[in-house]
């Protein structure tokens, strides 16, 4: 069976990018985009800090899975997940991934390239602290992707990690924490009319410890 999808389109027209207008340091139009596509999300809970991240798995193959971002600074920008999940293993591999941000409503999209590690131990504890204790137990109950045989085992599981925590402090899991992508390339698109989009990307100069802005074409 065939679907044409061809007729699926918009015509992009909110907002442009343009050089002589965005700061140097490509955190600083990060923070001023997220900043602005708040804005449309007051009286709702959208996830606007929803990211696809892309690894190389150990199949050589890529892989790519939505996370939240859960911090960003010039440091770098931070997510947890499980130590042994597919993106984890990958990542230990090759810490190279890409970050993909897209925000439908102020028609933006962004990709960043970068290096992972792991966050300070310290730091994954502080942020394990601030999860609701369903979230904190479900980390205790799931090996993530891992096989298991079915539904209801995880719900067992999950129930038996509650009874256990039931008068007990939860702490972190080992096996669950905190990364940081410090990035080296930064993309930032503006849709525009007629498809002929603003792309504008910041290369990290590492020699000279500065950032490189630069045209792309559509």
């Amino acid at each position: 069976m065939t679907f044409d999808l061809s007729n699926y389109r918009k015509n992009y027209h909110q907002n442009s990018l343009l050089e002589s207008e965005v700061p140097k340091e490509p955190f600083q139009l990060f923070h001023n985009w997220f900043q602005q596509e708040k804005l449309f999300h007051k009286k709702n809970n959208e996830e606007i800090n929803a990211m696809s991240i892309s690894t190389i798995g150990e199949d050589g193959g890529p892989e790519t899975r939505v996370v939240l971002l859960k911090e960003y600074s010039e440091k770098g920008f931070i997510f947890y997940t499980n130590y042994y999940s597919f993106k984890g293993r990958s990542i230990k591999n090759i810490p190279k991934v890409c970050l993909s941000f897209y925000w439908k409503n102020t028609e933006r999209q962004i990709l960043i390239k970068g290096i992972t590690s792991k966050i300070k131990k310290e730091k994954s504890d502080e942020y394990f602290q601030k999860r609701p204790k369903e979230n904190k137990i479900g980390c205790w109950a799931s090996k993530q992707s891992s096989t298991i045989s079915s539904k209801e085992y995880l719900l067992k599981q999950y129930n038996k990690w509650n009874d256990f925590f039931d008068k007990r402090t939860i702490k972190r899991p080992f096996d669950w924490g905190g990364y940081i992508i410090k990035p080296y390339k930064m993309e930032f698109w503006q849709g525009q009319p007629n498809r002929l989009h603003d792309r504008l990307v910041y290369s990290l100069d590492k020699e000279e410890k500065k950032w490189i802005l630069y045209r792309l074409s559509p």
